[in-house]
């Protein structure tokens, strides 16, 4: 026997049933609905390119504009170039991230451990927080870049990748020390009570506990933060290391034209836009996991 879902009552739950025609109804609303709305996207979109297009290349500079930032000649000659360069902004990325990611969480737990004993080292990971995030990234490239060689230190290298890797380090720790601190801070104290109740000691309930659920919860923010790190590895360029920009600037000044520019900065975007897509869903899955109860 087929019984329609308002007809089923609890003891034939376990039956087929065929969908009432009201919810037939509803379904097949909420699709014409979704197919509008992507039709007037769709539509919408397109006008506002086409708009878009006519102004730029009716303005009356364009055709210059064309051959100064768009020429394909250029283009083809730097695109190998920039691609080469860009495998050393890769390389910083992954090097300089996982430095930024560890001593972010060890000044974020500096910042958050308790006690008058630990007051000093609170007050050095406050400074080094405030210090290097009011200092504009730009500034501290060009003071680690350019002012360690001149002190000549013994042992200390003067390789301008490694300086530009440290300065961007110095500079995002800063930032995911906050990130990683706000989540600490998030955790509920019960957590910690009830892990100490335990017999966990502070140490313990931190690394169990505590650490595990501040990292989940801000797994976004960091992981935009490692996507502006991927696009500020292109400023190690200023001490003269060649990537993806350093590159381009190289063909730029010999030919003049700016095209090589439009072309590392194509590259960057096609790197990061991945990254960004990936941060989003990671968010989206959080919350839905979130909305149902699965994730603290």
């Amino acid at each position: 026997m087929t019984l329609t879902k308002d007809e089923a009552g609890p003891e034939d739950a376990g039956d087929s049933y065929a969908p009432s025609r009201r919810r037939i109804e509803r379904e097949a609303l909420k699709r014409a609905r979704s197919r509008r709305a992507t039709a007037i996207a769709a539509v919408s979109t397109l006008v506002t390119a086409v708009v878009l297009y006519l102004v730029v290349v009716n303005a009356p500079g364009w055709p210059r504009t064309k051959e100064t930032f768009f020429s394909g000649q250029y283009a083809r000659e730097a695109f190998p170039k920039v691609l080469e360069g860009l495998w050393l902004n890769v390389r910083l990325l992954f090097v300089c991230g996982a430095a930024v990611l560890v001593l972010g969480m060890l000044i974020a737990i500096a910042r958050t451990l308790r006690g008058p004993v630990f007051f000093p080292l609170r007050v050095l990971a406050a400074a080094y927080t405030d210090f290097f995030r009011g200092l504009p990234l730009i500034i501290n490239l060009m003071i680690v870049v350019l002012g360690v060689p001149a002190l000549r230190l013994q042992g200390v290298t003067v390789d301008p990748v490694w300086l530009g890797g440290t300065a961007l380090t110095l500079t995002y720790s800063a930032y995911v020390a906050e990130v990683f601190r706000a989540g600490i801070e998030s955790v509920h104290p019960s957590q910690r009570a009830a892990a100490r109740s335990l017999g966990l000691s502070n140490r313990q309930a931190l690394r169990y506990v505590v650490l595990p659920q501040a990292v989940r919860r801000q797994v976004p923010p960091l992981l935009n933060d490692l996507v502006s790190l991927q696009k500020d590895t292109g400023l190690v360029s200023i001490g003269g290391a060649i990537d993806a920009v350093r590159a381009a600037d190289i063909i730029v000044g010999r030919s003049l034209n700016y095209t090589p520019y439009i072309v590392a900065g194509l590259v960057f975007v096609a790197l990061t836009i991945p990254m960004t897509r990936f941060t989003d869903w990671v968010t989206a899955r959080m919350d839905r996991r979130r909305a149902q109860g699965g994730i603290a």
